[in-house]
């Protein structure tokens, strides 16, 4: 009889074996895969032990179902208390950009230099570099370039982790004749907030590729019938009206509280926690953002 203590086994040094491949690679593909190897091993082992010593006299699937159960709880209340001690804390929901003229603008990490590399061979430019303060000492580093046309913009992102790795995100814009603003991109940081009206978004965390991100970008205008508009206000200028307009966008919908009651009750709202919480759910365990009508 096949004893599921080695599958169990097995699937720890797995994810183990992902968590230190990702201290280096920082994909959010990995870490999704990892949540759910450590969900299942948790139900499945705990479940072994409690039946096994005799603690808990039920079915061994129904005790798997309950272990499992009390990971989603633990989660959960895990990320409320983290998204409530963000909504109270002084670190700002939309950072206000400045010019990156440290000279820091791109890790000289190979994997990230193949991406300069690929964006150069495309006859994309860059135009500015930008961070913005994020917490103490820690900074989201903002490249911006624009093809040849100057009608689609590429922003890379990157944000630093906690063991000193550096993710990267990229997100594609470009303003059309009739007034739109399509934006691409395959963040996987919670938003949880309302777009302007005038935004059309897809978020595509799955993809890591620049390449195929950037052809789901120009099918999605192709598609509309869409004429493109050159970009003329510089990225930084650009980047900070974005930030002042969602944020205020987000007070008048209910997302954010009024300025004038955020000291006292922190700057989300309890639906704005809510849909928060909701999409971290989303993004942690099947790569999607929430979609809200």
């Amino acid at each position: 009889m096949f004893d599921p203590t080695y599958l169990i086994f097995a699937a720890t040094i797995l994810s183990f074996a992902l968590f230190q491949l990702n201290l280096r690679l920082a994909s959010p593909v990995l870490a999704i895969v990892n949540r759910w190897l450590r969900w299942i091993i948790f139900g499945t082992g705990g479940a072994l032990i409690a039946t096994h010593y005799e603690l808990i006299d039920r079915p061994y699937w129904a005790v798997a179902v309950a272990f499992l159960l009390i990971w989603f709880l633990g989660e959960t209340l895990y990320n409320w208390l983290a998204i409530k001690a963000l909504s109270v804390s002084s670190l700002p929901l939309f950072p206000k950009f400045t010019a990156n003229t440290s000279g820091e603008e791109w890790p000289t990490n190979p994997r990230l230099l193949k991406l300069r590399d690929w964006l150069r061979a495309q006859n994309f430019k860059q135009v500015q570099a930008l961070k913005a303060e994020v917490g103490q000492g820690v900074h989201l580093r903002v490249s911006v370039y624009q093809d040849a046309s100057a009608a689609t913009r590429v922003q890379i992102t990157f944000l630093p982790q906690i063991n000193g790795a550096i993710s990267v995100c990229c997100s594609l814009s470009t303003q059309t004749v009739s007034g739109y603003r399509y934006v691409t991109d395959n963040l996987f940081l919670p938003f949880g907030g309302f777009y302007p009206e005038n935004w059309l978004v897809e978020r595509r965390p799955w993809t890591r590729s620049l390449a195929t991100l950037l052809a789901s970008h120009r099918a999605r205008l192709a598609k509309a019938g869409e004429m493109a508009l050159p970009w003329t206000t510089e990225p930084l200028n650009d980047l900070n009206a974005q930030q002042r307009e969602l944020e205020q966008v987000n007070t008048e919908l209910g997302f954010l509280m009024p300025h004038a009651d955020r000291e006292d009750f922190g700057k989300m709202t309890y639906e704005g926690r809510y849909r928060v919480w909701k999409e971290i759910w989303l993004l942690n365990y099947f790569g999607r953002s929430a979609r809200y009508e």
